[in-house]
């Protein structure tokens, strides 16, 4: 009886003993994000080992794929996936072998194996269209529609693209103007942000409208006609301190239009002696500086009363010899004692500095070749000017030339990119936002252009240290003209 009861332990100790070390934990299961469909496709295919991987993808052009998360941080290049937009978004571009399906370029995605079938290509881009979503159904940067961002204007194409501010990622891409798919475009020309941050705004060459989006949704609120809606070329707005009155000026017809958001009507001054082109308001709003782009004049528009204007000789003793000054942009320094002129003749060069209380000339700064647009720090006392064409840097055309307000001197000359022309201090983010058109002679994009023309990109300079970040290079479509900064 003793030796069966100790038998019987013995067997059901030795069972738990095998049950016990024969159990093994089941694998983890690795939580990508996608959805299904688009994981079976993703992770067999792209973030394979040696390629798509957080491990090796800084051999991959900075690409990850293991996650949805990951994927939207995109490459070296910028953004691979604009939520709702196949048509910009170059992962499908490298997956693409039918050109009856979409955009499609090389090296075709997997590299060194048998391209996506089409079926499996056509839930990519269906996946994207739907906007890309995680596999609960979220949408990437839908869930803060007050996050900060900046937007830039695409003159070649029609399109604004919307940055998010955290993580400098293209998240949008915004199609503007009154007629989709125009050929040729409409032409952003100008981009603002309202002072109360509520609304984006631009006006175009080839299109005699203002459009005003919410910054919330990135949605159109209304297209306001201006001019009379005869045609121009509407090269810059301003927006008065209030967020109410848009002034769009007519290089070519030499007018002002004067637009009123909340009412959705505009008003035209009667024509002027010159091409208008910069624009800059007084800090009461009673006044519109207003540049002539093909003289050595700026024109002082008192608002309520158009036809008493002044004109302002900008070289008031010093000349630039035989040359026009050609002044392109004005700015006012942040106190608004002083305002700045860039001189963009390319035999002259310059930017001029004026007292606001009598318009005295107060200094002549030199900076790169073909001065154009301005970007101030309040933060910091500078004051930023894109140089297009400048030759300064070995293989390298343009600069942006640093001016301390203080000193009135240009303190530095910096390497961005090819062809800069928009420019926007990000204060909040201590950043300088640079566009770099790269129409003529700049470097061979990575992808092709969702429209006719070679796609520009962004550069980044850090505030404090005026240094160029080396890992951001945004490619963003044609002509990248204008660029903008949520508050």
């Amino acid at each position: 009886m003793k030796v069966s009861y100790l038998l019987l332990l013995f067997l059901l100790l030795g069972f738990a003993s095998c049950k016990y070390d024969t159990a093994e934990d089941p694998a983890p299961v690795a939580v990508t994000g996608y959805p299904d469909q688009v994981e079976k496709i993703i992770i067999s295919k792209c973030a394979t080992e040696g390629c798509h991987t957080t491990q090796s993808k800084a051999a991959a052009a900075g690409l990850d794929l293991e996650t949805w998360s990951a994927m939207f941080e995109g490459t070296n290049n910028g953004a691979i996936v604009i939520p709702h937009r196949p048509d910009f978004s170059t992962l499908l571009y490298f997956t693409n072998v039918d050109s009856m399906l979409g955009i499609f370029t090389q090296p075709t995605m997997p590299i060194n194996q048998p391209p996506l079938t089409t079926q499996e290509y056509i839930a990519l881009r269906d996946w994207v269209t739907a906007g890309a979503p995680g596999n609960n159904g979220q949408v990437m940067f839908a869930d803060n529609p007050a996050r900060h961002k900046f937007y830039v204007a695409n003159q070649g194409c029609d399109v604004v693209t919307v940055f998010d501010g955290d993580s400098r990622t293209a998240m949008r891409m915004v199609d503007i103007g009154v007629v989709p798919g125009a050929n040729p475009p409409e032409s952003p020309h100008n981009i603002k942000i309202t002072p109360d941050g509520k609304y984006w705004l631009v006006c175009f060459l080839n299109a005699s409208v203002v459009q005003v989006f919410d910054t919330n949704t990135d949605q159109l609120v209304k297209t306001i006609t201006i001019g009379n809606g005869i045609s121009g070329q509407w090269n810059t707005i301003i927006v008065s301190s209030d967020s109410r009155k848009v002034y769009a000026a007519d290089y070519s017809g030499r007018r002002i239009s004067v637009a009123d958001i909340d009412l959705g009507t505009s008003v035209t001054w009667p024509t002027f002696p010159y091409n208008l082109h910069g624009q800059a308001l007084s800090p009461d709003n009673d006044t519109l500086y207003v540049t002539c782009q093909d003289e050595s004049k700026l024109l002082k528009i008192p608002v309520n009363d158009i036809i008493n204007y002044e004109e302002v000789d900008l070289i008031q003793g010093n000349s630039p010899g035989p040359f026009q000054l050609q002044p392109h942009e004005v700015v006012f320094s942040p106190d608004f004692s002083k305002y700045f002129v860039t001189c963009q003749n390319p035999n002259v060069n310059q930017v001029r500095v004026f007292n606001r209380s009598n318009d005295a000339l107060l200094a002549v700064i030199p900076v790169g070749l073909v001065p154009l647009e301005f970007a101030v720090s309040t933060s910091t006392g500078k004051i930023f000017v894109t140089n297009q064409e400048d030759n300064t840097f070995p293989g390298m055309t343009g600069s942006v030339s640093v001016i301390d307000i203080a000193s009135l001197t240009e303190i530095t000359k910096i390497k961005v990119g090819w062809q800069p022309h928009g420019i926007v201090v990000d204060e909040k983010k201590k950043m300088v936002y640079v566009a770099n058109r790269n129409y003529a002679g700049g470097p061979a994009p990575h992808h092709p252009a969702g429209c006719a023309g070679k796609n520009g990109y962004m550069s980044l300079i850090n505030l404090l240290t005026l240094q160029v970040d080396p890992s951001f290079r945004a490619e963003v479509s044609v002509d990248p003209y204008a660029v903008t900064v949520r508050p």
